[in-house]
């Protein structure tokens, strides 16, 4: 079985991916990372949800369909795809399925999904050791995440849109801006200007807000 927090569709992602309908978001529970800072922390760190099986989710996923989502995205879905493979023996969505993740794989699972994924929405977070061990509780984030992505990239090839702009296929590399450590995120952007093949797109983003006690 499979743990899933939400089934629904979602309106803000990247404009690409949620399109005017939305993607049909699929919120497994639980999360390779421990960031201190998640805005999902019910769902990531206390496994919030309910089980469900392949067939289960092959019929949730056909529900999210018929909504006329234009993508169907597997969110930090990592722990479980074994049994996402096997709901998408059951049912293969006809619309790009996404994989929105925190960054923190091993290639060995990437190479599970090659030529079954055809966007990655994966994070780069850190590429210093010491933040990533601190907020996230893993210091060796960069050496997998950066590897992962390369992977992605390879296994997508550039970034393709259809002729309503949204995404066909690609890899689209997350970076959120955390206060205070500005110059961690020219770190990472360096590296992605010097090592992401061409096509790779970047998202920026820069809503993070630390909240006040009232």
């Amino acid at each position: 079985t499979m743990r899933l927090a939400r089934i629904a569709p979602h309106y803000w992602e990247e404009p690409p991916i949620s399109g005017t309908k939305g993607t049909g978001a699929l919120f497994f529970s639980g999360c390779t990372l421990r960031c201190a800072y998640c805005q999902n922390g019910d769902i990531s760190h206390r496994n919030l949800g309910r089980d469900f099986t392949p067939q289960e989710l092959a019929d949730a996923m056909r529900r999210l369909v018929n909504m006329g989502v234009h993508t169907m995205s597997f969110i930090t879905a990592t722990p479980f795809v074994d049994g996402i493979l096997e709901a998408l023996s059951l049912y293969r969505p006809p619309v790009p399925l996404v994989y929105n993740t925190g960054g923190y794989e091993r290639v060995e699972t990437l190479r599970l999904l090659d030529g079954v994924i055809d966007v990655y929405l994966p994070d780069l977070k850190y590429k210093d050791a010491a933040l990533s061990s601190r907020f996230s509780h893993a210091a060796d984030y960069f050496e997998y995440a950066s590897a992962a992505i390369l992977e992605m990239g390879r296994q997508t090839g550039p970034f393709v849109l259809d002729d309503r702009g949204l995404a066909i296929r690609g890899t689209l590399v997350r970076h959120l801006v955390l206060p205070g450590h500005t110059r961690s995120s020219l770190e990472v952007l360096d590296w992605m200007k010097a090592h992401l093949p061409r096509g790779v797109w970047v998202s920026l983003l820069s809503q993070y807000t630390p909240l006040q006690p009232i």
